[in-house]
């Protein structure tokens, strides 16, 4: 794929996606982390939904995204544990077409600095589906500004070099209403 020395920046349509079984819009900071860092980049947050830890619902909502050609790239915080009801792995790897094996291993290795040896109990991961990008990070504040600052912000901003996402997704000239 050649790239462009001079590609601009073209602001993206992205769902964000809080996991979570206590959490609710008056405390879910880190689905908000999110959103404020998106639109700070210049991008347009399209929607942003709370789910329940359920493998049924968190598919149901992202196929919903995957299918959409308004939606070129999910970041969702939360279920990436171990516990019993940490299932946002399970849920959403199987509606990749291809996985991003990278993004874990680079998340967890810029984390090691900021919480030693615990990182490996983070099971972040990305993938791509129907030209829709999808990050999934775990649900604390702290992890979500690590990946969006650190990760996520250059592969969303097609004037990174020497590679990015943009060019993997559909529709990259349309945008949406930023209403949230």
């Amino acid at each position: 794929m050649s790239h462009s020395k001079n590609t601009p920046f073209m602001p993206l349509n992205i769902a964000v996606l809080t996991v979570s079984d206590t959490r609710d819009e008056s405390n879910d900071t880190s689905g908000q982390t999110l959103v404020e860092r998106a639109k700070a980049a210049g991008h347009n947050v399209c929607e942003k939904v709370i789910v329940k830890d359920d493998v049924y619902q968190l598919r149901a909502i992202v196929s919903k995204w995957i299918a959409s050609n308004d939606v070129q790239a999910v970041v969702a915080t939360g279920g990436t544990g171990f516990t019993a009801r940490d299932n946002t792995p399970e849920a959403l790897e199987p509606l990749f077409d291809k996985a991003v094996e990278g993004f874990g291993e680079t998340f967890r290795q810029i984390s090691y600095d900021e919480i030693g040896t615990s990182t490996v109990q983070s099971r972040a991961f990305a993938g791509i589906a129907n030209g829709t990008v999808i990050f999934c990070v775990p649900g604390s504040t702290n992890a979500c500004k690590t990946a969006w600052d650190k990760l996520i912000k250059e592969q969303l901003d097609a004037s990174h070099r020497p590679c990015n996402f943009v060019n993997h997704l559909k529709n990259i000239d349309l945008v949406c209403d930023s209403r949230n």
